[in-house]
């Protein structure tokens, strides 16, 4: 059996990959002409020219992915670190806290990595494919992070964690993990279906990681023990608490 010891004793070491993550996309964001508190990128048409220039060189643009430049074949992993706005960038920093920590510490630091970029690359690559003739430019960290979603509810379906809905009035109220992600997962799948044709939000991005996920946790862990911890005391903190 899995003891939730082990899991505790990964917790101190700390979840290296996912604060790496959130720390690098946090400053690449905070440099670059997007943010718009770098002054050396200018005002005006000057700084929209910048963030032009800097979403078509860091981010994914089909057309130019599916024909095979071989310049444009990195772009899937460098768009990973890119984000479009303000929400952009802080919506997928607070759902990789929120579930980035258990999933690292279950699946071990470079198992992990390799798995949040391999997740993000064949997320955004499939997007590329479905649109291949679009030279919209994609950026943003969703697909990865939705792999890591469909792999957190595999794991710990038991799980709960705080979540804020709008239609709740942004309360913050504790529900099941599985209950949350489902209901994330039908949201974006009912967005696809009502998006008009062409890209745009890249929600085909987000249900594919989501599956890869899920897919791979079941492919990894699939027989393996569940994690087996003790009833804690009043005071401790039960699995999934993890505050954004």
């Amino acid at each position: 059996m899995i003891e939730w010891s082990a899991l505790r004793a990964a917790a101190v070491r700390g979840p290296t990959v996912t604060y790496t993550v959130l720390a690098l996309c946090c400053l690449v964001f905070l440099v670059s002409p997007v943010s718009g508190l770098n002054p050396s990128y200018g005002t005006g048409d000057a700084l929209l020219a910048a963030q032009g220039a800097y979403f078509a060189r860091w981010g994914v643009i089909p057309n130019e992915l599916t024909a095979g430049d071989p310049g444009a074949l990195v772009t899937p992993l460098t768009a990973l670190f890119v984000h479009g706005n303000w929400l952009h960038l802080l919506g997928n920093m607070l759902f990789l806290y929120v579930f980035g920590v258990l999933a690292e510490e279950r699946m071990g630091r470079i198992g992990f990595a390799l798995f949040y970029l391999g997740a993000g690359y064949l997320a955004l690559l499939a997007y590329a494919v479905a649109h291949a003739s679009s030279d919209q430019t994609l950026v943003g960290a969703s697909g990865a992070i939705s792999g890591v979603l469909g792999a957190f509810l595999y794991l710990f379906p038991r799980a709960r964690v705080t979540s804020l809905f709008p239609f709740l009035l942004f309360l913050p109220l504790r529900f099941p993990a599985a209950l949350v992600l489902v209901f994330w997962f039908v949201l974006q799948w009912l967005a696809i279906r009502a998006a008009p044709a062409g890209p745009g939000v890249a929600y085909l991005a987000h249900l594919v990681g989501f599956g890869l996920g899920f897919l791979y946790a079941w492919g990894r862990f699939r027989g393996a023990a569940r994690v087996k911890r003790p009833k804690p005391p009043a005071s401790a903190a039960t699995e999934g608490e993890n505050q954004p």
